[in-house]
């Protein structure tokens, strides 16, 4: 069974439901799924209601009662860069899923958390494409999800053909291709996304990016320097060359985010992977 503990830490009595809504950050939609459920919520291992007054030293105990709907996979592995009682950040290799779908049911990462967790529901804060490969913040209950949304500052690496500028912003509105379910391309009525970018390393034939998104839209980083005649390589979707790697070469190496119980900043990075390094002779540390 998935469940979340607090224990109350103000001298001053109030409501239970002030305590988790107005301290804890406890969705209101959460809180009333789990009045309705028989031991959804205990204080001391007490049934509590949202009204009834809360002291210093209760234990609240909301038990979620969620599990996995994936297949688990032990077969599969994804590094974990952090783990605490509420996330887990994996380093997810390029090839793999974050989430199920036709072609994709048993390769996932959310088949992997399923045989990690067999207990839990599988809840991804952030998604990368199958083909890209870092971190990716998996939430191990709805509180922490619903904490989690829109907190990581993340940054991207991306090896791009070409010489690029040493650093540049490009802000060009993306919107859905055409009839296609999954391409993406600049359009001027499409939605505003800005993309910052830093050189750091360069070969003639490529450039590797520090990249950070003021906004994130499907596929932003790769439609963008694609416009900007500087795809990304191995990205044949966006016009970006197979000679040297096989999939898009797009990193995500570094996360920034606040602990949802706690407000503790969390750093956590992943290396540059092998096959992006060898575009720049093998020789490349972040």
């Amino acid at each position: 069974m998935g469940g979340l503990r607090f224990i109350v830490d103000t001298d001053t009595p109030l409501t239970l439901e002030k305590f988790l809504r107005g301290r804890n950050g406890v969705s209101a939609r959460l809180l009333k799924k789990l009045k309705h459920r028989e031991g959804g919520i205990t204080c001391n291992g007490e049934h509590i209601r949202s009204i009834d007054i809360v002291r210093r030293g209760d234990i609240i105990v909301l038990d979620t009662g969620e599990n996995s709907t994936a297949e688990p996979n032990d077969s599969l592995f994804a590094a974990r860069a952090y783990e605490n009682e509420d996330i887990v950040v994996f380093d997810k290799p390029a090839g793999m899923p974050v989430h199920q779908s036709v072609r994709h049911r048993d390769d996932t990462l959310a088949n992997y958390f399923a045989y990690l967790f067999p207990e839990l529901t599988f809840r991804a804060v952030n998604r990368l494409d199958k083909d890209t490969s870092g971190l990716c913040i998996i939430a191990k209950n709805p509180h922490a999800a619903n904490i989690m949304q829109n907190c990581a500052e993340k940054t991207y690496y991306a090896a791009v053909h070409g010489v690029t500028d040493e650093s540049g912003v490009i802000d060009a509105p993306i919107a859905r291709e055409g009839e296609s379910i999954i391409r993406r391309c600049v359009r001027s009525d499409g939605r505003r996304a800005v993309t910052h970018y830093r050189r750091i390393a360069c070969n003639g034939r490529y450039s590797l990016l520090e990249i950070k998104l003021e906004t994130g839209r499907t596929h932003q980083i790769r439609v963008h320097f694609s416009h900007i005649g500087h795809p990304l390589a191995g990205d044949d979707m966006y016009g970006g060359g197979l000679d040297d790697i096989g999939r898009q070469a797009l990193h995500c190496g570094e996360m920034r985010f606040a602990l949802p119980m706690t407000g503790e900043r969390i750093t956590v990075r992943s290396e540059l992977p092998d096959d992006i390094k060898q575009l720049f002779g093998g020789e490349m540390t972040l």
